[in-house]
């Protein structure tokens, strides 16, 4: 129960952020050095990933925390990312729904992007998972995501590799005022 409280608060604390350069600056700073690192773990795990990668036009990473006490919860920050031009936009996810399970949960979401239109559309308008993403993501281990559909491909990350199955809905990405 205190993990919950405390990672409720944490999660409030960061949607609160100040207005302070120097603090949004650091934020995004630490924002891209997770999706370094796990688009490395990402290609060090999977070939069919990194091939993936080369033939997309871009990328989105995000670091997710999920909470469940009978309701379930969550977010976290991301960074999606134009290949070509490394033009940044600085998004957050959020999650809800009903669950029987108890704990918490860290993990990251690597999106590669097929085309321009289906990359934008997700930084413009957001994207909302259901029941349809999780085919997409796929419950293959580290064959998921080898093919895009419907212009993208999902892999979800935990500490100890690529999760075997994948649940992301109820998930909203949606652009950070804070941080653009």
């Amino acid at each position: 129960m205190k993990k919950l409280i405390l990672s409720i608060a944490l999660l409030s604390l960061v949607a609160c952020a100040s207005s302070n350069p120097q603090k949004i600056a650091d934020k995004r700073a630490e924002i891209d050095a997770m999706a370094a690192a796990t688009l490395k773990s990402l290609f060090k795990e999977s070939s069919g990933a990194k091939r993936l990668y080369d033939e997309s036009y871009a990328y989105a990473v995000f670091s997710n925390v999920k909470i469940s006490l009978i309701i379930t919860g969550g977010g976290g920050k991301g960074v999606a990312v134009t290949k070509a031009t490394g033009e940044r936009s600085y998004m957050n996810m959020g999650l809800g729904g009903l669950n029987f399970g108890l704990g918490a949960h860290k993990y990251q979401v690597v999106f590669l992007f097929e085309t321009k239109k289906v990359f934008e559309d997700f930084v413009e308008y957001g994207w909302t998972a259901d029941a349809s993403a999780s085919a997409v993501a796929g419950v293959k281990g580290a064959n998921a995501g080898t093919t895009f559909s419907h212009g993208m491909a999902i892999y979800p990350i935990t500490d100890v590799g690529l999760m075997l199955t994948a649940d992301i809905t109820g998930t909203k990405y949606w652009k950070s005022k804070t941080l653009n």
